[in-house]
C-alpha cells in the first residue's frame, strides 16, 4: 500500500519489495561478524562479491544505495557471513533446518503441561517467519523447492487442539504470511489445490489473533489476482469443515459476539472480519460486477448482519467505523443503481410482496412474462413439509443464482451444477423412449385422477355431513338457551297471570257485596221511608257501586249487570299452500274442465271458434320447429289472414321431407353401407332443440350417473353427495320445459328409441315437482355458503359504524384537519364548524410551496409523529374499516332476498308434500330432510335478519353522527373513505421516512467524504516523513492497507 516511496507493485506500483537484512533500530549500524575468509585488496572484487549478495535481497534502490555506500570492511564481513551459512546447510540459515524441525513437530504430541516445550516450539517457528522475511529470495525459492508449503499446511492440518489455541498456529499462519511477501511464494499457494482451505479451517479455533491473522491472509488474497475465487471457495469448504448451516455464519457470529469490555483483540478481530467483507465485496468479480456485490451482500444481510454493524458503531473505533462506513456506502450506492434499473429510489428486498410486483410490473408487457409465470406455476408444484423440501427450494436458489451471476470469464462464485446439455439433448432425441414414457404417465395420472375423484367424493360427503352436524348442534344449543329465557318469563307472565285473577276475585267480592246492599236499599225503598242515615248510605253505595261498575268496564272490558255475549262461530279451516295438484304430464284436460274451447281459446271468448286447418298428417314422428306461436286472438287485421298455406303442401315433397327431418336420428354412413352390412341400427328418437339436446348431452357425460341413479339421489335429496354444487346449478338449465314435456310424452311408447337427452328429459318429467325439488337441493347445497358470505359482511359494517362511532383517535384525528383546514382558509370557506368525511382524501391534493413531492398529508404526518404520537394507532382502533369498505348494501340486501325467498319456496314445497300425503314412497325423503333442514336454517336466518336489522341502525346512527345523510351512502362508499385515508397516510409515513434516511445519508456522505480527505491529507504528510519498517514485505503492506481501510478508500475514490 502507499509507503514512504509509492505503491507496492501488486496494486499497480513501481516499487520492488523491502527485505533489510543486518539493521539495527532503522540505522545502519551492522552486527559484529567474525570474519574467517581473508579480504581481497582489490575493491573492485569485493563489490562484485557483494553485488551478487544484494542481488539476493532484492532491495530496493534507496536501500541498494545505502549497502553500497558502506566500508568494504562491512561489506566483506556481510558477505562473509552469508558464505558461511550457505557452507552449513544444517544451520539455521537454511531452510532444511526449519522444515526438519516442524516436520519432527508434526509427528510428535504435545506433552501435557509443559511450557517450556510450547515457549521453545513458538520460538522456533517465529524464526522461521522471520527468516522468510528477511532472508534473500533464495531462501524462499529453496523453502518452496523443499516443500515448505505442505510441511505448514500439514501441521495445520494434523494439530491437536491443544496446539491450534497456543500461539505456535498464530506464528504458523505468520510463517505462510511470510511466505507470500513474494511473488513466487504467492504464486505457489495460490496454486495448491488446498492451501487456501486449510488457511480457512484455522477459523474454527477460540484463539483471537489466530482467527485475525486467518482474515488479514484471506481479506489480502482477495486482493491478489486469482485469489478472490479461492477464497470464496475456502469459505464454503469451511462451512462444510464447521457443519455451518450457511457460508459466512462463523464470520457474523464472531461479528457480533458481545463482551464486558472491548479489548484490543476482539477489536482487531471485528476489524479483520469488516475488512474482509469489505475485501471480498468490492475486489475480484465485485469490481465490475453490481449482480455480484448485491447476491454477496443480500448472502450477509441475511445472516444478520445490518443490526451487528449497528451495534458496533458503539464500539468508539475509528478504524472499524472507516470500514463499517465504506460497507453502508456502498451498499447505499449499489441499491441506488438497482433501484435505477427499475425506476425506483430503492427496491425493498425484505419484502416478498415488494419484489414481486416489482418482476410483475416490469416484465407486464414483455415477452418473457409468460416465462415468469411458468416459473411460478411450477414453483407451486414444489413439494411442501417434505423431508427434503428445504433442499429443492436451495437447489432452485444456488441455480438462479449461478445464472444471475455467470459471465464470460465463468462463475464468480459457487456453481452447484455442472450441466451436460449435448447428453441431455440425446436423451430428448429418442423419440420412442418419450413416447412410452409419455404413455405410462398418462395411464398412471388417469388411474391418480379417478383415485383423487373417489377421495373427493368421500371428502364432500364427510365435509358436508360434519357442517351439517355442526351447524344443527350449534343451532340446537341456541334454541335450548332461547327456550330456557322464554320459559323463565313464562313463569314471570304466570305470576302475574296469577295475581291478577286474585285482584280479579276480590274485586268481584266488592261486587257481589254492592249488589247485595243495592238489593236492601231497593226493598227498603219499595216498603216506605228510611232512616237519614240509609240515605247517606245510599248515596254513597251508589257512588262507589258506579264507580266499581264503570272501573271494571274500562279495565276489564266486562259489562258486570249485562251478561257476556255468545263468542262468534270459528272461520272455516283455510291453507292458502296447499295448490290443486296439477294435471297429468303430457295428458290434455278436456274442455269441460279446463275451461277452454275448440283451438285452445278460452271459452266465449269471442274469436274462439277458429276454422279448423286442413294439415296433413306425417308418417312418423318429425322434428320440431322451435317458434314462437302468434295467438289465434292476436290473428286478426294481420298479414297472416290472408295466408293459406295448404296449398303448399300440394308442390311438397312430403316423403323427402319426412326422411330429411325425421325424429329418428340416422347413424353415420349411406343407404348403400347399411344396406351392404345386412342390418340395419337402431335409430334414436329426438324432438327437442338440436343445441340444447347437445348441451344436456355434455353435461350428462360430466356427470356420470345414470337416470335412475340421478331421479334416486332428487327424491332422497342427495343423501349421498353424488351430485356436486356446480352440476346441480347445471341440471337447472336443464329441466324439462312444458312445451317438452308434452311432445316427449306422445313418444311415451318409444321410449327405448329416445336420444339420451330425450329420454333424460323424459324421465326426470315424471318426477313430481321435478324443478322445485331441484331448486331446494341446490338451495340446501348453497345455504351454509350463501350464510357463510352474508353473514362476516353484515358484522364488518356493525363492528366499523361502532369503531368509528367510538374512536378517540379518529375524533383528535379530524380536530387537527379541522384546524389546518380553518387556518388555511379564508372568506367564505374558513372558519367552518366541521366537514364531509369525503374531505379527508384531498389533503394529498394540496401541495407543498417548498418540495412539489411532500404535500399537506405528508405534513400532517409529520405533525402527529412528532406532536401526536398517539394517532398513530388509529389504523388499530378502527381496523375493521378495511373489510367494511368492500360492503355494498344493495348486494347484501339482494343475497338477503334470496336467502328468504328461498326458505319460503322451501316451506311452500314441503307443504305440498305433506299435503300429498308426505312420504309415501320409501325412496322419497323430501318432507323430512327439508324439514330438519328448515328447522336449522330459519333460526339460522332469522337470528341474521336480526343482526341485519341491528346493523342498519348502527350504521345510520354513524353515518348521522358524522353528518351525512343515511339515504346518500353505502357502506362500502362511508367506510371507504376511511379505508382509502389509512393507506394514503401510511404511504406518507413511508414517505416521510424514506425522506429523512435520504437526507440523514446524504449528510453523512458528505461528512465521511470530507473526513476521508482530511485523513488523507494527514497520511500523506506523514508517509513523506516515515521511514519503512524493516521487517515489512509487500504482502504485509497489502495486510495493513486493508486493515487500515486505505486500499478500499484509493478504490471508492477511483
Amino acid at each position: 500500500m502507499p509507503t514512504k516511496k509509492g505503491l507496492c507493485w501488486c496494486l499497480g506500483g513501481a516499487r520492488h519489495p523491502e527485505i533489510s537484512y543486518g539493521i539495527e533500530n532503522g540505522g545502519m549500524t551492522l552486527k559484529p561478524i567474525e570474519v574467517d575468509i581473508p579480504m581481497p585488496e582489490d575493491e573492485a572484487e569485493i563489490d562484485a562479491k557483494f553485488s551478487e549478495l544484494v542481488d539476493e535481497l532484492g532491495l530496493d534502490k534507496t536501500h541498494r544505495d545505502a549497502m553500497f555506500s558502506l566500508s568494504p570492511e562491512k561489506k566483506w564481513q556481510i558477505y562473509c557471513s552469508k558464505k558461511k551459512d550457505q557452507d552449513y546447510p544444517k544451520s539455521s540459515s537454511w531452510p532444511d533446518y526449519y522444515i526438519d524441525k516442524v516436520n519432527a513437530m508434526s509427528n510428535t504430541f504435545f506433552p501435557r503441561d509443559t511450557e517450556e516445550e510450547i515457549e521453545s516450539r513458538a520460538k522456533l517457528v517465529d524464526s522461521l517467519k522471520t527468516a522468510l522475511r528477511t532472508q534473500p529470495m533464495s531462501f524462499v525459492l529453496r523453502f518452496i523447492e523443499l516443500d515448505g508449503l505442505n510441511c505448514l499446511l500439514n501441521f495445520l492440518k494434523n494439530m491437536d487442539y491443544k496446539t491450534a489455541q497456543s500461539p505456535i498456529h498464530t506464528s504458523v499462519l505468520g510463517c505462510l504470511k511470510a511466505l507470500m511477501n513474494s511473488t513466487e511464494g504467492r504464486t505457489h499457494v495460490l496454486a495448491h489445490p488446498s492451501a487456501m482451505d486449510i488457511i480457512a479451517q484455522s477459523l474454527r479455533t477460540e484463539n483471537l489473533k489466530t482467527k485475525t491473522a486467518v482474515l488479514e491472509i484471506l481479506g489480502a488474497m482477495c486482493l491478489v489476482p486469482g485469489g478472490h475465487k479461492k477464497v470464496l471457495d475456502a469459505m464454503v469448504h469451511f462451512q462444510r469443515y464447521a457443519s455451518e448451516r450457511t457460508r459466512f455464519q462463523t464470520l457474523i457470529s464472531d461479528l457480533g459476539c458481545s463482551a464486558n469490555e472491548y479489548c484490543d483483540d476482539i477489536i482487531s478481530l471485528k476489524t479483520a472480519i469488516m475488512s474482509f467483507i469489505n475485501a471480498a465485496l468490492k475486489y475480484g468479480a465485485g469490481q465490475t460486477h453490481l449482480e455480484f456485490r448485491l447476491h454477496l451482500r443480500y448472502e450477509l444481510l441475511m445472516l444478520g448482519i445490518q443490526p451487528v454493524i449497528d451495534k458496533l458503531r458503539d464500539c468508539g473505533n475509528a478504524t472499524l467505523d472507516r470500514h463499517l462506513d465504506f460497507f453502508e456506502m456502498v451498499r447505499t450506492e449499489d441499491e441506488r443503481q438497482l433501484g435505477k434499473k427499475f425506476d425506483m429510489n430503492h427496491v425493498d428486498t425484505k419484502s416478498a410482496s415488494a419484489m414481486f410486483e416489482l418482476l410483475k410490473k416490469k416484465m407486464g408487457l414483455h415477452a418473457v412474462y409468460p416465462h415468469f409465470l411458468s416459473i411460478l406455476f411450477h414453483l407451486l408444484q414444489l413439494p411442501f413439509g417434505q423431508q427434503r423440501c428445504t433442499q429443492y427450494w436451495q437447489l432452485i436458489d444456488r441455480i438462479i443464482q449461478q445464472v444471475t451471476l455467470q459471465t464470460k470469464e465463468g462463475d464468480p462464485d459457487v456453481s452447484p451444477l455442472e450441466l451436460d446439455v449435448k447428453k441431455l439433448v440425446k436423451q430428448l432425441a429418442n423419440e420412442m423412449a418419450m413416447k412410452e414414457v409419455h404413455q405410462k404417465i398418462r395411464d398412471v395420472q388417469k388411474e391418480n385422477d379417478e383415485l383423487v375423484a373417489k377421495l373427493a367424493k368421500r371428502d364432500r360427503e364427510c365435509e358436508v355431513k360434519s357442517e351439517e352436524k355442526e351447524e344443527l348442534m350449534q343451532t340446537l344449543n341456541k334454541i335450548k338457551a332461547k327456550l330456557e329465557k322464554e320459559t323463565l318469563a313464562a313463569f314471570d307472565a304466570k305470576a302475574q297471570l296469577a295475581e291478577m285473577t286474585a285482584r280479579i276475585n276480590e274485586l268481584q267480592q266488592m261486587v257481589e257485596l254492592e249488589r247485595s246492599e243495592r238489593m236492601k236499599l231497593e226493598i227498603a225503598v219499595k216498603m216506605g221511608s228510611y232512616p237519614d242515615d240509609t240515605k247517606v248510605g245510599l248515596s254513597s253505595s251508589a257512588l262507589m257501586f258506579s264507580g266499581l261498575n264503570s272501573l271494571n268496564q274500562k279495565n276489564l272490558g266486562v259489562d258486570i249487570a249485562a251478561p257476556a255475549p255468545p263468542p262468534p262461530p270459528p272461520p272455516p279451516s283455510l291453507n292458502p299452500y296447499i295448490p290443486c295438484p296439477p294435471p297429468s304430464c303430457g295428458v290434455p284436460l278436456p274442455p269441460a274442465m279446463s275451461g277452454r274451447g275448440p283451438g285452445g281459446m278460452p271459452a266465449g271468448f269471442p274469436g274462439a271458434a277458429v276454422r279448423k286447418k286442413n294439415i296433413p298428417e306425417s308418417v312418423q314422428p318429425l322434428k320440431s320447429f322451435n317458434w314462437s306461436k302468434l295467438p289465434d286472438n292476436k290473428v286478426k287485421d294481420t298479414i297472416w289472414t290472408d295466408i293459406d298455406e295448404v296449398k303448399v303442401y300440394k308442390a311438397l315433397d312430403l316423403d323427402d321431407f319426412e326422411r330429411n327431418f325425421s325424429a329418428y336420428q340416422r347413424q353415420e354412413g349411406s343407404d348403400n353401407d347399411i344396406f351392404n352390412k345386412g342390418s340395419v341400427k337402431t335409430r334414436e328418437l329426438s324432438v327437442i332443440d338440436g343445441r340444447r339436446a347437445q348441451n344436456c348431452t355434455i353435461l350428462l357425460s360430466k356427470l356420470k350417473m345414470t337416470n335412475q341413479e340421478l331421479a334416486k339421489a332428487v327424491m332422497n335429496v342427495d343423501a349421498q353427495e353424488d351430485i356436486p354444487k356446480d352440476m346441480c346449478e347445471q341440471l337447472l338449465k336443464f329441466v324439462p320445459t312444458v312445451e317438452e314435456v308434452q311432445m316427449l310424452g306422445d313418444h311415451e311408447h318409444e321410449i327405448d328409441q329416445m336420444a339420451k337427452a330425450d329420454r333424460f328429459l323424459f324421465e326426470m318429467s315424471r318426477i313430481d315437482h321435478y324443478d322445485q325439488r331441484l331448486k331446494a337441493l341446490y338451495y340446501k347445497k348453497k345455504f351454509h355458503e350463501r350464510m357463510s358470505d352474508a353473514k362476516p359482511r353484515v358484522e364488518a359494517v356493525l363492528e366499523a359504524s361502532k369503531n368509528v362511532s367510538k374512536s378517540c383517535h379518529l375524533r383528535k384525528l379530524l380536530e387537527i384537519v379541522l384546524a389546518f383546514g380553518n387556518y388555511m382558509n379564508r372568506g367564505q370557506r374558513g372558519n367552518a364548524a366541521g366537514f364531509r368525511i369525503a374531505s379527508l382524501n384531498k389533503i394529498i391534493d394540496t401541495k407543498s410551496s417548498l418540495n412539489k413531492k411532500v404535500t399537506l398529508l405528508h405534513y400532517l404526518a409529520e405533525v402527529i409523529e412528532l406532536r401526536f404520537p398517539e394517532l398513530l394507532d388509529l389504523e388499530s382502533e378502527i381496523i375493521s374499516v378495511r373489510e367494511a369498505a368492500k360492503v355494498n348494501l344493495t348486494d347484501l340486501e339482494m343475497d338477503m332476498n334470496v336467502l328468504k325467498n328461498g326458505l319460503q319456496e322451501i316451506e311452500k314445497e314441503v307443504e305440498y308434500h305433506r299435503s300429498k300425503g308426505g312420504n309415501t314412497l320409501s325412496a322419497d325423503k323430501f318432507v323430512s330432510v327439508m324439514h330438519d333442514f328448515m328447522s336449522v336454517a330459519a333460526y339460522n336466518f332469522s337470528e341474521l335478519e336480526d343482526q341485519m336489522t341491528e346493523m342498519r341502525e348502527k350504521f345510520e346512527k354513524s353515518l348521522k353522527l358524522f353528518g351525512e345523510e343515511p339515504r346518500q351512502m353505502q357502506p362500502d362508499e362511508f367506510f371507504g373513505i376511511f379505508d382509502l385515508f389509512l393507506s394514503s397516510f401510511g404511504e406518507a409515513k413511508a414517505d416521510n421516512d424514506r425522506f429523512r434516511r435520504q437526507k440523514e445519508e446524504e449528510e453523512k456522505r458528505q461528512k465521511l467524504e470530507s473526513q476521508m480527505k482530511a485523513e488523507k491529507e494527514a497520511k500523506e504528510k506523514l508517509r513523506r516523513d516515515k521511514k519503512g519498517s524493516e521487517e515489512k514485505g509487500e504482502f504485509d503492506d497489502l495486510i495493513s492497507a486493508l486493515r487500515t481501510g486505505e486500499v478500499l478508500e484509493r478504490t471508492l475514490r477511483s
